[in-house]
């Protein structure tokens, strides 16, 4: 099966039942997406599939086939993916780092798609979980994004 990862082509040998995130990590090596609960439930596996996010623990490769998916790995070579990160680091927003490979392909992705998004936008698009609670500064860094400056309240 052929993918179309990181602007890349991959032959991968898996099955198309297996998960993305197995193959986007064991196969081809880009451990920058992480595996957190398996079950499309934490966020922390979430990748671009044609700018939308999707949680790659539960994506079957048959599924993805021919589509352009982008993961963390390749984040910074877009335009608002690399405002992002640079915002997460303004905003200190990275506790432990576990969810924010996640955080910031959901924070991407909505902002691809709404470029100036309402709070009720943000609330609805950043759902992934932080066990360290950093949901203040990663609003905070979204908003400023947007051309909304705020500063997290903690």
């Amino acid at each position: 099966m052929k993918l179309q990862i990181n602007d890349q082509s991959y032959d991968v040998s898996s099955d198309g039942d297996t998960p993305l995130l197995w193959v986007i990590r064991d196969e081809l090596g880009m451990t920058g997406t992480k595996y957190g609960c398996g079950l499309a439930q934490c966020g922390a596996c979430s990748v671009l599939v044609n700018g939308e996010i999707v949680r790659s623990c539960v994506t079957p490769l048959d599924s993805v086939e021919g589509a352009k998916i982008t993961t963390i790995e390749a984040i910074e070579d877009d335009e608002v993916g690399k405002a992002v990160v640079a915002k997460w680091i303004d905003h200190q927003v990275p506790q432990c780092g576990y969810c924010q490979s996640g955080q910031v392909m959901a924070a991407t992705a909505l902002l691809k798609q709404t470029p100036n998004p309402t709070e009720d936008d943000i609330a609805a698009a950043m759902i992934n979980l932080c066990r360290c609670g950093t949901y203040n500064a990663i609003k905070a860094a979204v908003q400023d994004l947007a051309g909304q400056k705020k500063e997290a309240t903690l």
